[in-house]
């Protein structure tokens, strides 16, 4: 065992750079994490296994965990991926911790907890880093030897061996099988850094430690590192950017999502025998889709949208959306037309829903992609129906608590959320098409009223900044209106109920200029037209 004369390191190799630069106080607010973290072990139900989540705050976010700052930890969405009545699973990460300042602080009460088939993930090590004897007193010594170190903490006077990150990943694994319990290595989360040879996300050393360690010692390993690093790879800029939050290390609700499924797809699609049993109490992490029926040489024409776009569609009398008319102005030989919108879906809530999600796992490189949002994203962020978006089209967001059941929601403004849509589809090789919302039946001075200061300008100013087709149907359809009726009662057939729903001859019209508004900007897909 080596002392430490002084500060004179030369025995043990210097520690980690802290590379983060961000003050992580949860950890000193630790009797204040303690009243949000469940204790140990209280969510086994009856004699079911527990996974146990072992980490900082990526895994799980700020002193309450809970999303109010705008950032979450994967941990938090892990449950989603096991079944609940096969195993439940417990966050018990704490941010601020290492491996070093978890395994003393932290791991006794988790393995007090810990029964014959839990499960432990361990993922631990974005704040290994820092001197060894002062301050927050939390690195690790790098590597995976044996090699220790006795300090004494400058502030306390307290006295402690340190250990190699290594070391502490072994103990975790001893203290595991000691009670019958199943370790996991797990790499981190990768950061918002890039190598600037590969142009790519920077991969952390630690994997090749938790490798090693895991190769060594016979438990499995997930490279989480890996898999979100791949992800993040292939998205734009732009997108990389917003799976973070307020700094380079923590992610946002994107990026918790994420990797809290990156994990997921590591377990099950694991050829380690020794997981076989958690694989068993896995739900799907097969990505949700569209099933459409695909013909070769046909591109799918898309429809994402609110009432406007997809209402009932049924009744000759009733209320029916422009998609269900689709093949009124498109080639069916051609095309295939898919209406995905849905009916009081604001592009907020389109996304939140996981609806935007599954039109984007459906692509394929020749779609084509209409956006129209727009009605539902006026009103309320944080109260009455809790779909608006802030106004706008630069790339603001804010914090809300939910008015309904207090969760904490990192709202983006109208121009983001299709910029999302838009950057989206054209990673898959697709073209997104925006179009302006469909006027309402509402006049002044024998013209129809038109939202051009607002929802027009903030098209416009997304399309500035895109380079997106656009469809401007809102004043296509208005100029239409303007020049067939000239007043309220005339322009009454076009709609249903009230004055913003279609009738089956305002859908039509307005498909039928959708098609007028791909002809005029000369898109490729007026060539799919009747």
């Amino acid at each position: 065992m080596l002392a430490l004369p002084s500060m004179a390191q030369n025995n043990v190799p210097k520690p980690l750079a802290d590379v983060n630069n961000v003050v992580d106080l949860t950890l000193d607010s630790l009797n204040k994490a303690e009243t949000a973290r469940i204790p140990a072990g209280s969510s086994r139900n009856g004699n079911n296994p527990v996974l146990f989540l072992v980490g900082n705050s990526t895994m799980r976010n700020g002193t309450l965990g809970n999303g109010n700052n705008g950032q979450w930890g994967w941990g938090f969405f892990a449950h989603t991926f096991f079944d609940e009545n096969k195993i439940t699973v417990e966050n018990q990460a704490l941010g601020g911790t290492s491996s070093r300042t978890f395994y003393n602080k932290l791991w006794p009460d988790v393995r007090k907890a810990l029964k014959p088939g839990d499960w432990v993930i361990i993922s631990i090590g974005h704040n290994d880093n820092g001197p060894y004897d002062s301050g927050r007193a939390r690195a690790s010594i790098p590597g995976v030897g044996h090699d220790s170190l006795n300090v004494t903490i400058k502030e306390t006077g307290v006295k402690e061996t340190v250990y190699t990150y290594g070391e502490y990943m072994r103990r975790f694994i001893r203290d595991c099988r000691a009670v019958g319990a199943n370790p996991i290595l797990m790499s981190l989360t990768p950061r918002d850094a890039f190598d600037e040879k590969t142009g790519k996300i920077v991969r952390k050393i630690h994997t090749q430690w938790l490798m090693q360690v895991a190769a060594e010692e016979g438990v499995p390993f997930i490279d989480l590192n890996e898999i979100s690093g791949k992800k993040l790879d292939g998205y734009s800029k732009w997108k990389e950017k917003y799976f973070f939050y307020e700094d380079h290390i923590h992610s946002s609700r994107f990026g918790a999502m994420m990797n809290a499924r990156s994990a997921a797809e590591g377990i099950a699609m694991s050829d380690n025998p020794a997981l076989k049993p958690l694989q068993n109490m896995m739900l799907t992490v097969e990505l949700p889709s569209y099933k459409v029926q695909r013909e070769k040489g046909k591109p799918v024409v898309w429809f994402t949208g609110d009432s406007t776009v997809k209402n009932t569609d049924k009744d000759k009398d009733g209320m029916w959306g422009l998609g269900s008319q689709a093949y009124t102005v498109f080639d069916k030989e051609k095309v295939t037309c898919y209406n995905a919108a849905q009916a009081g879906r604001s592009s907020r809530t389109y996304l939140n829903e996981g609806r935007w999600d599954k039109v984007y796992n459906s692509l394929e490189p020749g779609d084509f992609v209409f956006i129209q949002f727009g009605h539902n994203d006026i009103g309320g962020i944080d109260k009455e129906k809790e779909r608006g978006v802030i106004p706008g089209a630069a790339d603001t967001c804010h914090v809300y608590k939910s008015a309904k059941d207090g969760t904490y929601e990192l709202v983006y403004s109208f121009g983001w959320y299709l910029k999302k849509f838009i950057d989206d589809v054209r990673e898959k090789g697709a073209t997104p098409i925006l179009v302006s919302l469909t006027p309402r039946n509402e006049w002044t001075n024998g013209k129809i009223e038109r939202r051009n200061d607002s929802y027009g300008k903030w098209y416009r100013e997304v399309v500035s900044q895109t380079g997106v087709e656009f469809v401007d149907l809102h004043n296509i359809m208005a100029d239409y209106l303007d020049k067939k009726c000239g007043c309220k009662e005339k322009a009454d057939k076009y709609y249903n109920h009230d004055h913003t729903h279609s009738s089956l001859l305002g859908a039509k019209t307005n498909a039928n200029n959708i098609a007028k508004g791909l002809k005029a900007i000369h898109s490729k897909l007026a060539g799919y037209l009747k």
